[in-house]
């Protein structure tokens, strides 16, 4: 079981109950309300504080109908596995309470916590404290808050009072200056992950290294150089007593086990399928009496490891290019999103040459490309792929052609062997694409939320892919790169202004409030025994409903 999650999941079904064809006939529709019926008052259970009874009731039914008929649709089975909500989660090494990882408990984003609907400067905190800058989100584990930054060439590791705001410590290794990448990331873009004692920390000019609570460092692992334009900000996630870490590049991309103790790789696992860069973090899907899987969302493809070998266990292809987003993980069922465009999201080289070439070398160099197209000045790197200066027909030809791939958000069911890429993808909203893979997708009390750019938030369906709502978020407009969070019936929405819009949970959902910090983030709230902690480009801030 994943560090920090207790997986307690009632589903008997197996890939073909979630992907059979229709039903037909007058007794197979007596078997479907039977457990239609078995949904509903697996539902009301839920509600009236019995939703245990009512899942463990539908989980019965589920099993004799499967048993009768296993090829039952699948917007139905999908419904029925989804009505349980997310996963309980308690904890192996980490506190119930505890949020030890990118997203809190195996990347969910949900917290059992009740924390403050309005907050601010001035209301409803707790502390303040300054911090270096950085971009990666804090973890809550025990009495600690852990996160990283940047300085010149330090690379940083603190650990924060949680109740005081006051540093407990900060340890500092050298990273590599010569390492160059996208301005908008940093090499402080990687979340921690805790076992719910010791810290890792993840830096993509350095590599892995952990430290004890009290700060004594007890491994460093150097890793690349990589070839990331962008640069890594893909976060370690820990499952028993491995560390995994996902490097997906331009060329060489691979997946890491790490022996969490001694720092000494288990195995490293090409990943010839993911072709270019991909940023998303791993969530740990762990199959009722099953065997843990690493699920990795990449380009092109998503992928279930076995966590022991780094063999892959089963696909789903596809898939869409240059993750961003985190997959979360119902009942059986994965969520993923990633960018892709059914034509090329780029005109022609030569009309390339014709709006930038200004010296008609037949090649675009940087200030050619800054000056008739800004927008794409600051990405120069990203096409100049074998970085001398230039941006050649081939290398041009090759981002053209790559731009055009499936993409949007998908839920795909788990399980099986192999290629499972048309028997497990259950939908596809195509129009969840571009700038919503950038933030993960947030599954919380039966309901999908997604933000992008601009406030535009939208709630789906997670049986069917289907639109509830569509909306912008207030007046909190701008771009948004961390993913929303949700606890006590909220979710809580940040973006890079430092706004942070909390919506009532419900597929019609509603503006409750909008907070203003004043200084902008990139980073992911954390959620922790009735907190909110909130770290921007200048401080982290902790606010609860009754501050001490």
């Amino acid at each position: 079981m994943p560090v920090g999650t207790t997986h307690l999941s009632l589903s008997v079904t197996g890939p073909t109950f979630l992907c059979g064809n229709p039903w037909h006939g007058d007794a197979d529709s007596r078997k479907r309300r039977q457990v239609d019926a078995a949904v509903l008052d697996c539902a009301a259970a839920r509600l009236s504080g019995r939703w245990r009874r009512g899942a463990l009731a539908l989980a019965r039914a589920s099993a004799r109908l499967y048993t009768q008929h296993a090829s039952m649709p699948r917007q139905l089975l999908v419904a029925a596995v989804l009505s349980l909500g997310v996963s309980v989660s308690s904890s192996v090494g980490a506190a119930a309470s505890d949020w030890p990882r990118f997203r809190g408990p195996n990347g969910s984003g949900v917290a059992d916590s009740a924390v403050p609907t309005e907050f601010g400067p001035g209301k409803n905190i707790d502390w303040r404290i300054e911090l270096p800058f950085g971009r990666s989100s804090p973890i809550v584990v025990q009495d600690s808050i852990y996160l990283t930054a940047v300085e010149g060439r330090a690379r940083i590791t603190l650990a924060i009072d949680r109740k005081t705001g006051q540093i407990r410590w900060r340890r500092e290794i050298a990273g590599d200056e010569a390492r160059k990448i996208y301005s908008g990331n940093s090499p402080a873009s990687s979340t921690p992950v805790s076992d719910g004692t010791n810290v890792y920390a993840f830096f993509g000019d350095f590599g892995l290294v952990s430290y004890a609570p009290d700060g004594r460092e007890r491994w460093r692992l150097k890793l690349g150089p990589f070839d990331s334009f962008y640069g890594l900000s893909g976060s370690p996630v820990v499952l028993d007593d491995t560390v995994f870490l996902v490097c997906d590049q331009n060329s060489g991309s691979f997946v890491v086990a790490v022996d969490r103790h001694s720092g000494r790789p288990r195995w490293r696992k090409d990943r010839p399928a993911a072709k270019t860069e991909s940023f998303s973090t791993p969530v740990v899907l762990a199959p009722p009496g099953g065997t843990p899987q690493l699920i990795v969302s990449g380009t092109y493809r998503l992928d279930a490891y076995d966590p022991s070998t780094g063999e892959i266990i089963w696909w789903v292809g596809k898939q869409g290019i240059n993750p961003i987003a985190t997959p979360v993980l119902g009942d059986g069922v994965v969520f993923a999103s990633s960018n892709g465009s059914d034509a090329p999201g780029y005109a022609g080289f030569d009309q390339l040459l014709e709006m930038a070439d200004k010296n008609r070398d037949g090649k675009v160099a940087a200030a050619e490309l800054a000056a008739a197209m800004p927008d794409y000045g600051e990405h120069f790197g990203f096409y100049d792929l074998n970085q001398d200066g230039f941006i050649t027909r081939n290398e041009w030809d090759f981002r053209r052609t790559e731009s055009v791939s499936e993409s949007g958000l998908v839920a795909i069911a788990t399980g099986g062997h192999g290629d499972r890429s048309n028997a497990q993808l259950l939908w596809r909203n195509k129009k969840i694409h571009a700038n919503y893979s950038t933030t993960s997708p947030l599954l919380y009390n039966g309901v999908l939320y997604i933000v992008k750019g601009g406030g535009i938030m939208t709630t789906l369906n997670p049986a069917t892919g289907d639109t509830y709502k569509v909306g912008r978020l207030g007046s909190a407009l701008g771009e948004y790169f961390a993913s929303p969070v949700a606890a006590d019936g909220k979710v809580y929405f940040t973006n890079v202004e430092g706004v942070v819009t909390v919506v009532k949970a419900q597929p019609l959902w509603e503006v409750l409030s909008s907070n203003d910090l004043g200084e902008q983030t990139q980073a992911t709230p954390a959620v922790a025994d009735e907190h909110l902690y909130i770290r921007t480009h200048k401080a982290l801030y902790s606010f609860s409903a009754r501050p001490k």
